[in-house]
């Protein structure tokens, strides 16, 4: 796309010329990297970026955005984790006559649940540019052996695929997921939607011990202590419960599409050439798996230089750059790219569809909408806990629900 006709950015004539971009440490961060010189070459800017881990990118913003500081102009941040607290304090530029500006650049191609978590108030403050979605990784051998001729394509079918193939191989789990009182929240997130739940109700209020929410913690805590592996731990976060499907010891695994090459990379898995990939198996309401934006790029709104900001964020999100991002495996936020045969010609054929399942009917977060993100995981994520543990999940439920709504009141203080 032609820089030309960027527009939204206000008049540059006083404007430095460097745009200074805090990226984190990221595949995607590589691969723009790469490609600056094009950039540059075009607008004739100069681009100077600092790549940080995810701690230290987090301490960063904690110290420059509290100070006001100017010299961050483009920040990469994360608007689940701490979208809602950068907005609530205004660190976040207001980008609606940005998105609106350049018919080419076409806002509208971008998926609505991303959309949905990058908005404040209303009001765009980010740009999705990396996505995931959650899909039913599973073991095609272990389900020839066990009979079962399809993936299930309900919760109740794979409750039932994950007990019919522990009876007949009880080395090897019917199911395999995160059990981590926090860890485990984002990806339970799907089974609470599917079952018709979420976090909060539409007034705002905590709705954790909803009929639905009561259901939902308590499949996930009887599907892993039924069907998961023996002796199975509660802190298992991605890693170890990843490691258990690799191994070749669990037939199903309910996780983000973006760890996906830990799967099928004969490097990283015993079992490469042998798993296969679904959508999200529907509940009572249907398939309701998460479909989020990992990471956004905003503008810091104490940065002096928003329009050539703007520009880059433009570039960096252009149709042009999305499609090149997801071909070397970074899953893309506009709809054209997942249209493209060239956009998925990089991923498994069914792990494709499953994403395509996924980002119609996604819910745009997969954790509370909050300010304090850790402390509230930590709460929503106890009757998980308890559910795979024996306990009461109705009980713990409503236990969390009272936790949460109070926490909710101080945070609204």
């Amino acid at each position: 796309m032609s820089l030309s006709a960027c527009g939204g950015g206000g008049d540059d004539s006083g404007a430095s010329k460097t745009v200074r971009v805090t990226l984190a440490n990221h595949v995607w961060t590589e691969n723009i990297k790469k490609s600056l010189p094009d950039f540059e070459k075009q607008t004739g800017l100069k681009v100077e970026v600092t790549q940080l881990g995810e701690d230290q990118l987090s301490d960063q913003y904690n110290v420059k955005l509290n100070a006001g500081s100017s010299d961050i102009d483009v920040m990469m941040y994360r608007p689940l984790q701490e979208g809602k607290l950068f907005a609530k304090n205004k660190y976040l530029t207001d980008l609606s006559d940005q998105v609106k500006a350049n018919k080419d650049w076409d806002f509208s191609d971008f998926q609505a649940g991303p959309v949905e978590a990058t908005t404040y108030d209303g009001k765009p403050v980010g740009v999705p540019i990396i996505t995931e979605q959650e899909v039913l990784y599973y073991r095609k051998d272990l389900l020839a052996k066990a009979g079962l001729s399809a993936p299930p394509k309900t919760l109740d079918e794979l409750k039932a695929a994950a007990a019919k193939v522990k009876a007949a191989q009880p080395d090897v789990a019917g199911f395999v997921a995160r059990t981590g009182k926090s860890p485990a929240v984002t990806q339970f997130s799907s089974f609470l939607y599917s079952f018709g739940g979420d976090f909060v109700d539409g007034s705002g209020k905590a709705a954790v011990n909803s009929d639905a929410a009561k259901q939902a913690y308590a499949y996930y805590g009887e599907l892993i202590k039924d069907s998961g592996p023996a002796n199975v731990s509660t802190d298992m976060g991605w890693p170890e419960a990843m490691a258990i499907f690799t191994q070749g010891k669990a037939a199903f695994y309910t996780e983000a599409n973006s760890l996906y090459k830990n799967a099928t990379d004969p490097a990283k898995s015993k079992v490469a050439d042998k798993v296969g990939f679904a959508p999200f198996p529907a509940g009572p309401a249907g398939s309701k798996p998460y479909n989020i934006p990992s990471w956004a790029l905003g503008i810091n709104s104490s940065s002096e230089n928003q329009g050539n900001a703007w520009k880059f964020i433009e570039w960096a999100t252009g149709k042009d750059q999305t499609l090149s991002q997801q071909t070397s495996g970074v899953p893309g936020a506009r709809s054209s790219v997942w249209a493209n045969p060239q956009g998925t010609s990089t991923f498994p054929k069914d792990l494709v569809e499953a994403i395509k399942a996924s980002t119609k009917a996604g819910v745009g977060h997969d954790r509370p909408l909050v300010v304090k993100v850790p402390e509230a995981r930590e709460i929503v994520g106890q009757p998980i806990v308890d559910a795979i543990t024996g306990k009461d999940a109705a009980a713990a439920a409503d236990t969390a629900n009272a936790a949460f709504q109070k926490f909710l009141d101080d945070e609204a203080k």
